[in-house]
Parts: structure tokens; sequence; C-alpha cells
């Protein structure tokens, strides 16, 4: 049984938004109904949580909303609710990251928050539940090393940075769009990071398909294993990346993706490192087509670690 972990009011109230807020409800739902799925609330995240990775500035202005430029520097407006919502957001990624060590693979039905940075955030990203989930298992002895996997489309630039601080964990960003300074860059020919002394990247060219994704992925991914496997991965599984979506400019299918997905698992199981994945990124309307990719991600788990 794979424990998938959701809580309703993590969903702060945006409004008319890029951000398709209600995917993850829908989510929810459908991947209730999947047998050999469970789906759990999770408790919320705790505020001596936030402060191992993020400034008590940022988060004060995250709970009262001053200053304003500070409350909203991750793109959403501010809210009463917006607060909470993270909480139980960071929350369920710490939840599945415990579920995973115990299980060996869990979900979270949330996002990883890839582009939050310690004193602001970015592209729609709060506070780092990548990164949060870390630090918690490693204050809490889970975990000695750890590493995130991130295939979103848009390189997960907030983890970088902060990761780079903290030599015990890497990262490896597999993307189409570059993200500096809260912009998009959409030809990664012409922009692109610059890899760390523990975090990685590779840029996607322009029509890349399925099978040169999995190629490089399959070129890739022992990068993270040096120098030894680590204690647990955390992977954003992006729904960005696809052909439909208003900043792809990759050539990828939904069946593309669930493919991706299944190569990630069966990786992490072959070298007996714990997964759990965080639903990142997706903006193709309708929203039923994010949402299939989502799901495509729970069939790939259940394919690989069974019912």
């Amino acid at each position: 049984m794979i424990e998938a972990f959701h809580h309703p009011a993590s969903a702060a109230p945006l409004g008319e938004h890029t951000m398709p807020i209600e995917k993850f409800q829908l989510v929810a739902d459908r991947a209730a109904q999947m047998p050999g799925i469970r789906v759990i609330d999770p408790p919320p995240a705790t505020r001596e949580d936030l402060l191992r990775v993020h400034s008590e500035n940022y988060i004060q202005a995250i709970e009262t909303g001053t200053p304003k430029a500070l409350a909203e520097s991750q793109k959403f407006p501010w809210s009463h609710e917006l607060y909470s919502s993270v909480l139980l957001t960071n929350g369920a990624v710490l939840a599945a990251a415990r579920s995973a060590l115990g299980h060996g693979i869990s979900a979270a039905i949330a996002s990883g928050f890839h582009h939050s940075c310690a004193d602001h955030g970015e592209g729609f990203c709060t506070f780092n539940g990548l990164v949060v989930a870390l630090e918690n298992l490693r204050q809490n002895a889970s975990i000695r090393t750890a590493a995130v996997l991130d295939l979103d489309l848009h390189y997960g630039n907030g983890t970088a940075s902060l990761l780079h601080s903290r030599p015990w964990a890497r990262a490896l960003s597999i993307y189409g769009n570059d993200y500096w300074d809260n912009v998009c860059y959409r030809d990664v020919s012409q922009r692109h990071h610059h890899d760390g002394p523990n975090h990685f990247s590779v840029e996607l060219p322009a029509k890349t398909d399925g099978p040169q994704l999995l190629e490089i992925l399959q070129q890739n991914l022992p990068r993270l294993l040096a120098p030894t496997p680590p204690d647990l991965l955390l992977y954003q599984a992006g729904a960005d990346p696809l052909r439909d979506d208003p900043y792809s400019p990759l050539d990828l299918g939904a069946s593309d993706l669930e493919a991706r997905d299944r190569l990630v698992f069966e990786f992490a199981r072959r070298h007996s490192i714990p997964v759990a994945w965080t639903l990142a990124g997706g903006y193709t309307r309708p929203v039923e087509k994010v949402v299939n990719v989502h799901l495509g991600t729970f069939r790939a788990a259940l394919t690989v670690h069974g019912r």
C-alpha cells in the first residue's frame, strides 16, 4: 500500500491564477479510488521546521502579510489562509518523506516549492518543503544524507541555493526552462544554470521527446549515487514538461512522462533508495490534462512497487 499525504486546507484561495490550485484535490480524490493507494491527512509543519531553512522575517511576512512585497514574492496573492495552507503543504512533504523511509515509497499530493529561497519566495513557491523535510529528518537522526531529483520543467533554483550550504544533500535538476530572479527563461541554449559542488543540472533542448528524455535520465541518474547512495530521495514529478503546457518547449506526451516516472522509481528500487514524490508544476488547460499526468505518476509507482 502506497501512502499519499494531502489535506484539503492546503489549497489557499488564489482566485483566477495561473496555478491551477484545484488540481491537488482532484488528484487526491482520484488517487484515493486507485487500488493500492491510501490518502492520509498530514499534520502541519511547525514554525521550528521552517526556521531551520527560512528567515524569521520571511516567515513573519507570510504569516502577517507585511511587508506585502515580501509576503507576495512567490507571486501568490496574500491572504490570511496562506500561512496555514503552506504549513500543511510542507507537512505533507515531511509526512511523505517519513513514510518512504518506512515503506520504500510514498507521495505528497502537494508542491515541493523548489523555487523558494531562504529569505523570499519565487515562482509560486512559498516555503521549500523539500529542504524543510530533509532538515527535520536529519535533525531527528532519521537520515544522514539525501538527494533531490527535480524533473519539473523549470530549474530548481531555490533548492540549489539552499543545498549549497548543506553538503550532506545533493540535487539534480533536469529542466527545459531556466529560472533566475523570479523570471522564467524558455530557451536553455541562451541562459542556463551552472553546477555547484552538490547541485547538478542538465538542460533539455527544445523539442526533446520521450526517447531522448529517457536516455538523458539513464545517463544522469547515477550522479545521485556519488559518493554513496542517499538515505532518501525526494522526487519533483513535474507535469509542466507536457507538450501542451504553455511554458513547455518540449515534445513530451502524458505517456512519455509516465515512462519517465517509471524509470525513476525503477532506479530508486534497484539501488534500495526510499523515494517520496511531490506534484510539481503543470499549467495546461483544461486542468484534467494536468491531473492525468499526476495520476500517471501514481500508476508508475504501482507498476514498480506492486499493489
